[in-house]
């Protein structure tokens, strides 16, 4: 498993929970997917989970060594879990073309969090076979 790029990112839950507070639903549909909104929106401190998805999109564009840039978007990098509990991370749209591009099959996450910080750290790992770009593993959306 050859590491081509890694990121890590840090998150202060309350800037996240102004941005739903501000922008409500229009935030939280621009950053975030369906399925990661329906895993966050149960939690007794959304914030906090919408925080650590937050840092660990950053992280996964820091791995993949593109920052915001050849236009890849929030919802193009998903967060899911699998059945228990650990994160995986989905990529879609420009993030996979890149992530192809660059030889990347997929993409480590962890999270953590405290009830002020979230933090994430990714790792790119090289590709032996398309396939490893979209688990075929069906992640669940619930805690």
């Amino acid at each position: 498993m050859p590491i081509v790029g890694i990121g890590t990112d840090i998150c202060e839950c309350a800037r996240i929970a102004r941005m739903i507070e501000r922008h409500g639903e229009a935030f939280l549909t621009k950053v975030y997917t369906p399925r990661e909104i329906a895993y966050c929106r149960p939690h007794r401190e959304q914030a906090i989970s919408f925080a650590g998805r937050w840092a660990a999109k950053e992280a996964i564009l820091k791995a993949l060594g593109t920052g915001w840039a050849l236009g890849i978007q929030w919802t193009n990098l998903e967060v899911l879990n699998e059945p228990n509990g650990q994160p995986l991370v989905h990529l879609s749209g420009r993030a996979s073309e890149v992530a192809a591009a660059r030889g990347i099959g997929k993409i480590l996450i962890s999270i953590s969090h405290t009830d002020t910080h979230a933090v994430a750290f990714a790792v790119a790992v090289a590709a032996s076979g398309a396939a490893e770009l979209n688990p075929s593993s069906k992640p669940t959306t619930s805690s």
